[in-house]
């Protein structure tokens, strides 16, 4: 398991500077210092082993995401340590990555969709319900409306017809709709307390 491990790190590394069309099979095994027989000992193709590669880090997301809930006083808090965690994230991506992702990896692609499908909708509506009981979002909100609606953004932001990914940072535009939702939920105590928590993080 440690070196199935290694290739999907590397695997990972590679992907996320070069993109996932662009890097080869005979390029993991260069970078591993390994033979391709290795390498397909493990992964039988190259879309097997992209799969593997999502598979992993949606698992360990879902842990970074547990642990962020925990660790936030409050649920604006939470939403904006998510918004740090996926700023971390998306600097380190290729542009490229999501389009080739959905053209070339379709099993890939449709581990990613499940994931935000459900975990990802989960633990929206759980902020949204958490943000409600402390009278920081509003206290009419349709819970599921809201949620499906934050959905269909980050959905918005993958579609390349609308955000080029030549044109536009995947990232910026993911953290810039999350805010616009934010804001948009609030109460005027949440909108104190979002500005005094972007406040603390300019002055950083």
């Amino acid at each position: 398991m440690e070196v199935k491990d290694k290739i999907l790190t590397e695997s990972f590394r590679l992907f996320c500077r070069r993109g996932i069309k662009s890097v080869s099979m005979d390029d993991i095994a260069l970078q591993l210092a390994m033979s391709k027989k290795t390498l397909y000992k493990w992964f039988e193709n190259k879309d097997e082993l992209v799969k593997a590669v999502i598979e992993l880090h949606l698992q360990a997301n879902e842990c970074g995401c547990a642990e962020t809930t925990n660790a936030s006083a409050n649920a604006v808090e939470e939403l904006l340590r998510i918004m740090a965690l996926n700023k971390r994230l998306f600097s380190q991506l290729h542009p490229s990555v999501f389009y080739d992702l959905q053209k070339y990896h379709p099993g890939a692609w449709n581990l990613f969709n499940e994931h935000k499908t459900n975990f990802i909708l989960a633990t929206v509506k759980a902020n949204i319900r958490r943000g409600m009981k402390e009278g920081l979002f509003r206290a009419d909100l349709d819970v599921e409306m809201m949620s499906r609606l934050r959905l269909a953004q980050i959905e918005l932001v993958f579609n390349p017809d609308i955000f080029p990914p030549d044109q536009f940072n995947i990232g910026e535009v993911q953290l810039e709709c999350l805010e616009h939702f934010m804001l948009g939920i609030a109460t005027l105590k949440g909108h104190k307390l979002i500005n005094a928590y972007k406040k603390v993080n300019e002055e950083e």
